[in-house]
Parts: C-alpha cells; sequence; structure tokens
C-alpha cells in the first residue's frame, strides 16, 4: 500500500502543555499566533519542516496551526490529545502517485490577485493543499469544487488541473506536495495547453520548505 499524506489543524490555549508528535515527515504551517519547536519561535505565516520526534510549546496567547504530515498505510490516527489542545483532521490521502526514486518534501503558498488563475497543468508528484484566504474553484477530473478559507482538497499531480481564484479578493492557499528529488530548487508545474505556456502568470509562490527526505513507508 502507498504512504499517506494528513493534514490536521491544531488550535492550542494558551499556557497548554507541551504538544509531543512522533517521528515523521512534516511540516507546521502557523495560521494564527506563535509557537516553539526546537528552539524555534515561530509566527503567523511561518513554517517548521523535519522528520524527527519534536513538541509544540505555545505561550499565553495560544496558536493555530495546519500540521502536515506523511504517514505510513493504515497507520493510526495523528490527532493530538490533551488539555488546551483541539486537533482536527482536515483531510488524508493516499499518496497513490507518489514518484518512484528519492524524494523531497517541498512546502509553499500560491497567492492570486481577484479574479487569477492557474492554466491548466499537472505537477510531478501529489500534495494537500488548504486555503488561507479569499476563494477558488478547483477543476479536475471532469468536475468544478469551490472553496473558501480552511478549506482542503488532494491533487494527484498527473491530473489536470484548472484553478480559478475569486474575482472580488486576493487568495492564497498553502501547499505541501511530494516530489522527484531532482527537482529540488524546480519547479513542478507543466503547463498543457502551449498557448498558456507564453501567457503571463498570475500567480505568486513562496517556499517555506524545500527539503529531501526519506522516502515514506508504504
Amino acid at each position: 500500500m502507498a504512504p499517506m499524506m494528513r493534514l490536521y489543524e491544531d488550535t492550542i490555549a494558551g499556557g497548554a502543555p507541551d504538544v509531543p508528535l512522533p517521528a515523521l515527515p512534516r511540516m507546521i504551517f502557523v495560521v494564527h499566533g506563535f509557537v516553539t519547536i526546537e528552539s524555534r519561535r515561530l509566527h503567523d505565516d511561518e513554517a517548521y519542516a523535519g522528520e524527527g520526534a519534536v513538541s509544540m510549546q505555545v505561550g499565553r496567547e495560544g496558536v493555530t496551526v495546519w500540521r502536515f504530515e506523511l504517514a505510513p498505510p493504515a497507520s493510526r490516527s495523528g490527532v493530538v490529545r490533551g488539555p488546551g489542545v483541539h486537533s482536527l483532521e482536515k483531510l488524508s490521502a493516499v499518496l497513490d502517485t507518489i514518484p518512484q526514486g528519492e524524494v523531497l518534501l517541498r512546502g509553499d503558498s500560491v497567492a492570486f490577485p481577484p479574479a487569477g488563475c492557474a492554466f491548466l497543468h499537472t505537477h510531478k508528484g501529489p500534495g494537500i493543499r488548504c486555503l488561507l484566504d479569499g476563494g477558488i474553484r478547483i477543476d479536475t477530473h471532469g468536475g468544478s469544487t469551490s472553496y473558501g478559507p480552511g478549506g482542503a482538497w488532494y491533487e494527484s499531480g498527473p491530473e489536470p488541473v484548472f484553478a480559478q481564484a475569486a474575482a472580488d479578493r486576493p487568495s492564497r492557499f498553502i501547499r505541501v506536495m511530494v516530489l522527484p528529488r531532482a527537482l529540488l530548487g524546480k519547479s513542478s508545474i507543466e503547463l498543457l495547453n502551449e498557448e498558456d505556456k507564453i501567457k503571463p502568470r498570475s500567480q505568486q509562490y513562496k517556499i517555506f520548505v524545500d527539503q529531501a527526505i526519506e522516502r515514506p513507508a508504504g
């Protein structure tokens, strides 16, 4: 069986005890507040990535994070429990299209101006996205789905996707993908229509993590 990617939303109250996490490849994105991980204090719009066991430490204000993790197939849930902790699994997906050979974990954000779009495209590996701001419509698998802030979706990579952002406000989503290690520092997107390749692209990217990882078990 293929490994899994899971996205959790952890809301931790101020003054709560440290929250331990087992060793897994992951990225933790701070939605609001601040958290300390491995002596790094992270604020809004910052992220941590690693593969080892860590703990999340919060201050008096508390924090909400999005935690993207890779896990073996049929592994137990990664929902964390404890005083002052509310943990929710937002989405999980089996990575049937994980690339062969050595891989990397890429975490970034994709931002669109009002009415921006991502032309019909594919990626070199699978991943989960979660909308941070605005609104977006995702056209794939012959259907369309619209998402508001907090909405999460999975893209397999090889399946063509067209994305249309909201017309009346900027939009931005957070994304974590598993890609071939040969793409370290390189784009993973492939536009499918020749006419789109010469058009200016409206989306802007912010890289949080782009690092080699051990191939997930599965």
